[in-house]
């Protein structure tokens, strides 16, 4: 059995050590979120159709997608990895690698979590163990998971390390979720100047400054990384997602369209990152009476080829958005059966789906029908459930949002008043949570009114 050491000295089990190099050029293209990630590790397998840790990447790859036929081509690569391993027996790291696809490619992320969690325990080096983890762990809204897994690993990591750069640029996302801001952004700022073109990097530092509300640094960081991201896939449109947020903030509304339909939607992919980007980007513009056009029609008809999907029920959540926003009440009611009948399977996103997500989905189209009545019963008592539903706190705060406003536009000011004076209190910085507080306050009779006016103002002129 041919063993060969990638760049951090772990054994790969390959025919050849160009295989073994060649991987190693894949893997760091994901992290780097580089365009020929897949051209890459095609090649790899091209030549050397034995490698069982190349066929599990492939398989990584393809659950990356979060669509019902990535996991079923993750399944096949699955199962050329196990006809791999026959040939050329893998080492026990390897093998937790196949065992780890076969949990995610079930459905088990947990299990799949618990694989890649031991695969650190006795190899801290293995990149690829360290990046799929934090993805499966950002979407069970693990965020203090995040943050341990690689805050366990660090140590035995330095400058002279290949990767150090991008296991930095890890940590400072997991930081950045369980709210430690300032050491997030000094990390991500140190793993940009090791590599420019590290976009995750530099998305933990623009998260950051969106926690904060620090506006106008947040639009100017991803001007200036912007020239660095030319190779990197859809993910850059995500940054630009973020600039959208800022720019919204500051009220530049015509400039947030702009934004969405030169970069955010200038390709009209069926990608779930891209779709929940622009999706989520719309709402919040209709929210502040901006007529957004015809733009649901093009993402309702990318939702519907997806209702049967059930990969993340984050991602669930912003195709029922689309097709709620577009009217489509036949498509909108097959996607909450859809929704129904995969809550009572046996998988960690059917779970979920049933405490969580089922209240989410049926909030989303009573809020487009306007029971906000409804929307408030469904989901004041599961709050502080919706980081289940993982993805980023920024990403996540759209359904904040949609309750707040649903007990607004039903009168519910009190609640509205309580739900806004935690958010006020969280993220200080925030105009909408301001600008929605003193509206309150102010309907409220409130002598804190004028205060919350001054506080909104400040954070304006800011």
């Amino acid at each position: 059995m041919p063993r060969f050491p990638d760049r951090r000295g772990l054994a790969v089990t390959a025919a050849s050590a160009d295989s073994v190099c060649r991987l190693d050029d894949a893997i760091d293209a994901y992290l780097g979120a580089r365009v020929d990630t897949r051209t890459r590790l095609d090649a790899v397998l091209a030549a050397d159709a034995d490698f069982a840790l190349a066929h599990c990447v492939d398989g990584y790859l393809r659950m990356l997608s979060s669509k019902r036929e990535g996991t079923e081509e993750a399944r096949a690569a699955l199962t050329r990895a196990r006809e791999a391993a026959l040939r050329q027996p893998p080492s026990p790291r390897e093998t937790r690698h196949i065992e780890a696809l076969d949990a995610w490619s079930r459905g088990d992320m947990r299990r799949a979590v618990a694989h890649w969690s031991a695969i650190l325990g006795d190899h801290p080096l293995d990149l690829l163990a360290i990046k799929v983890s934090q993805f499966v762990l950002s979407y069970l809204g693990e965020s203090e998971g995040m943050r341990d897994v690689i805050g366990g690993v660090l140590k035995y990591w330095d400058s002279a390390l290949p990767g150090y750069g991008y296991v930095l640029g890890c940590y400072a996302y997991g930081l950045e979720e369980a709210g430690d801001y300032a050491g997030a952004e000094k990390l991500g700022r140190r793993a940009v100047e090791f590599n420019p073109c590290d976009i995750w990097a530099a998305h933990a530092v623009a998260h950051v400054a969106e926690m904060q509300g620090r506006r106008r640094e947040g639009i100017a960081w991803i001007a200036n990384g912007a020239e660095h991201w030319h190779g990197c896939n859809n993910f850059a449109f995500h940054l630009r997602w973020h600039e959208a947020l800022f720019r919204l903030d500051l009220e530049e509304h015509d400039r947030v369209i702009d934004v969405y339909d030169r970069e955010v939607r200038a390709e009209h992919s069926d990608e779930y990152l891209d779709i929940a980007n622009a999706v989520s980007l719309l709402w919040r513009l209709e929210q502040a009476e901006v007529d957004v056009g015809t733009r649901w029609r093009e993402l309702a008809e990318r939702a519907r080829l997806h209702i049967d999907d059930h990969s993340l029920v984050f991602v669930d959540l912003h195709y029922l958005m689309a097709l709620a926003a577009a009217g489509d009440a036949t498509a909108v009611e097959q996607f909450l059966h859809s929704c129904e009948r995969f809550a009572i399977e046996e998988s960690t996103e059917a779970r979920v789906m049933a405490d969580v997500g089922l209240p989410l989905a049926r909030a989303v189209v009573g809020h487009r029908r306007g029971a906000f009545a409804s929307v408030v019963d469904q989901l004041l008592s599961r709050r502080n459930d919706f980081r289940r539903i993982g993805a980023s706190h920024a990403q996540r705060d759209i359904f904040d949002q949609l309750l707040i406003d649903a007990a607004w536009r039903d009168g519910q000011l009190h609640v509205a008043s309580e739900l806004l004076a935690e958010r006020t209190a969280r993220r200080p910085g925030n105009v909408w949570g301001w600008k929605h507080y003193a509206a309150v306050l102010r309907a409220l009779g409130s002598s804190d009114a004028t205060s919350a006016g001054r506080t909104l103002d400040r954070l304006r002129e800011a």
